[in-house]
């Protein structure tokens, strides 16, 4: 029997079992490309087209969306200037802001009209105060309420209330980064009901909802001016971009 085939099929296959895939060139993360792509502008610097309110609390000044409550002016309730489109599933909003020392807000999203009340919203909030007590976490307006405070991970289940499963920081370090009195930043970022909300490129809180049946899958945006003495806040440059 000629065993040469034998020995040069065999060292075929030992050849063939000894090539080594190229190793992946590593590579690390770098600063965003593209931040300037993909943006839709919310609002003109101009006008309130787009936009609905009470015009008793909401105007167009020095290029921003101002809500403010006067002595004459305070509410009764919560307040809202609606953006007349509607937000789909996956987005990412960026808006600045800027709020007096006893200001209340925050900007909803996914967010539904309560019946019977006008320029009322429900749905998830990320939060604003003057005082920065609440700036930063994830409160849903007329619904399950504190769904993470800042510096929290969380976690909702079907029926279930929010529960802590981690954090993205200290809350009284992370109060840091925000700018007493000067122009901030917000950018929220959501996935089906993954909400990360960012401060000056900082995250804030993040909430992984897993109750559909509770959460809004889509829905309105809207700036608040809330229950409580006379305030002020400004929003500008509001975009929006869908991955």
């Amino acid at each position: 029997m000629n065993a040469l085939p034998l020995l040069l099929a065999f060292s075929l296959r030992l050849g063939a079992a000894e090539v080594i895939p190229p190793t992946p060139k590593q590579t690390m993360p770098v600063p965003s490309a593209e931040e300037a792509l993909g943006w839709k502008s919310l609002f003109d610097g101009q006008t309130l087209k787009g936009w609905t309110g009470d015009p008793k609390y909401w105007r167009c000044e020095g290029g921003a969306i101002v809500g403010e409550i006067t002595p004459e002016t305070i509410v009764k309730r919560n307040t809202f200037i609606i953006w007349e489109g509607s937000l789909p599933g996956d987005f990412e909003l960026k808006a600045e802001y800027r709020i007096s020392d006893r200001g209340n807000s925050g900007i909803n999203y996914h967010s539904a009209d309560v019946a019977g009340l006008t320029f009322a919203l429900t749905g998830p909030q990320a939060d604003i105060d003057g005082q920065n007590k609440h700036t930063g976490q994830n409160y849903e307006e007329r619904g399950r309420t504190f769904n993470a405070l800042r510096g929290q991970i969380t976690r909702i289940r079907p029926g279930r209330k929010a529960e802590v499963v981690g954090s993205v920081g200290d809350p009284k370090e992370l109060a840091t980064f925000i700018r007493d009195g000067d122009w901030n930043e917000y950018h929220l970022i959501v996935r089906g009901g993954t909400q990360v909300h960012l401060l000056n490129g900082h995250v804030m809180s993040v909430v992984i909802d897993d109750d559909a049946a509770a959460r809004h899958p889509e829905g309105k945006l809207g700036v608040q001016v809330h229950v409580g003495p006379p305030m002020k806040v400004e929003y500008r440059n509001l975009r929006v971009r869908q991955p």
